[in-house]
């Protein structure tokens, strides 16, 4: 195979970034999409390309012996289903994350990958970004020694914008948050340690989202938009307060990983910025970044070796593209994957574990805060 022909589900606002794929004269091309929105289709040529096959039953990508690959872009709670599906049509997948909404989906779409003996890659794109590629180097070059604590802060400033106006809000199209917006966080804490948690005990709640308005309240037609903080305008207005809110907005994550390392994560969808913060505690020192500034910052404690002579300073450079450069190279990766047999920085693996840890943790703040201990893998998982 020259170019990977590649097929999308899944059109709406995540799609975006398969004009990283979109290469006519080079590896790869993007040469079709579905989705159940009909306004989508043309949006999708428009955006991607303009002589691509649109349909609105994904099962007719599945079908066409033109389409190498498929990108799974769909709601969470459709990627088992149309994962799965195009693995045992014998379709290379790449599906973005949360792997699924619950341990038994992830572990159906795994089952379906290692009877196809296609690829698979989940969509953990932090993983690309400088910032973290810069933290994983510090770590796994010695210089804090070995790592024994992290610390995880996540200020999510737009929480209304990207989640309660929308589907996301439903525990029933997302189970939690701790899905769909910490996978990526659980995922990085797994890979900076090498260790995945074992057990985790968290608090929880609806702090500030939700209440009794109207299911079908949109803020263009709500008469209190002139004075809600959170009234929008455009594709998601459904109202922020209506009944159906049930995901948590505030959650608080303790974890025990493999080793013995220590781990917590602090998720809050109303703060006023959007930013991450990771601290990572070593024998030998910590490193700790700052997003808005764009840089890590090493601090060194005495070890009778000369890592205790200095404090350092990382400054983390710009890269072009989306999602802070890493789309266009996780784009580039799931290509290289397929065409050249490249690991993927992210195992398989890593996509269900990430899952497996969220839910763990979002029944124990439904069980009012016990440990629960998180879902092993069965042993091939470990080793494929």
């Amino acid at each position: 195979m020259e170019q990977l022909r590649i097929g999308v589900i899944g059109l709406g606002w995540r799609s975006g970034f398969a004009k990283y794929w979109h290469r006519p004269d080079g590896r790869s091309a993007v040469v079709a999409g579905a989705d159940i929105d009909p306004s989508r289709l043309e949006k999708f040529r428009d955006r991607i390309n303009p002589e691509a096959f649109v349909t609105s039953d994904y099962r007719e990508l599945l079908a066409r012996p033109d389409i190498d690959a498929i990108v799974v872009a769909s709601p969470d709670d459709l990627h088992e289903e149309h994962a799965a599906a195009a693995l045992m049509a014998g379709k290379h997948v790449y599906c973005e994350k949360p792997l699924g909404i619950t341990v038994e989906g992830c572990d159906r779409i795994l089952e379906a990958w290692r009877r196809s003996g296609k690829h698979f890659m989940i969509g953990f794109n932090m993983r690309y970004m400088n910032m973290y590629r810069t933290m994983k180097e510090i770590i796994a070059a010695g210089e804090i020694g070995d790592v024994k604590a992290v610390w995880v802060r996540h200020f999510v400033g737009l929480g209304s914008d990207y989640y309660y106006h929308s589907w996301h809000g439903s525990s029933k199209r997302t189970t939690s948050l701790l899905l769909q917006k910490a996978s990526h966080d659980i995922d990085i804490i797994h890979w900076l340690t090498g260790r995945y948690a074992v057990k985790v005990s968290a608090f929880g709640g609806l702090d500030y989202f939700g209440g009794d308005k109207p299911n079908g309240l949109t803020c263009p037609d709500c008469a209190e938009k002139h004075r809600c903080p959170e009234a929008r305008t455009g594709a998601l207005v459904q109202c922020a307060f209506r009944e159906e809110v049930d995901v948590e907005d505030n959650s608080m994550v303790l974890m025990e990983l493999e080793g013995g390392i220590k781990a917590s994560y602090s998720q809050c969808l109303f703060t006023p910025d959007y930013q991450r913060n990771y601290t990572v505690i070593g024998t030998h020192g910590r490193i700790e970044n700052n997003e808005e500034e764009q840089k890590v910052y090493l601090r060194t404690r005495k070890s009778n070796t000369w890592k205790d002579l200095s404090d350092r300073v990382y400054d983390i450079k710009k890269a072009e593209g989306s999602h802070n450069g890493a789309d266009p190279k996780i784009c580039e990766d799931f290509v290289d994957m397929i065409l050249e047999g490249k690991p993927p920085v992210a195992p398989p693996i890593a996509g269900r574990m990430s899952i497996a840890v969220g839910c763990a943790a979002t029944e124990s703040i439904r069980q009012g805060g016990g440990v629960v201990r998180v879902k092993p893998p069965e042993a091939w998982m470990l080793d494929a």
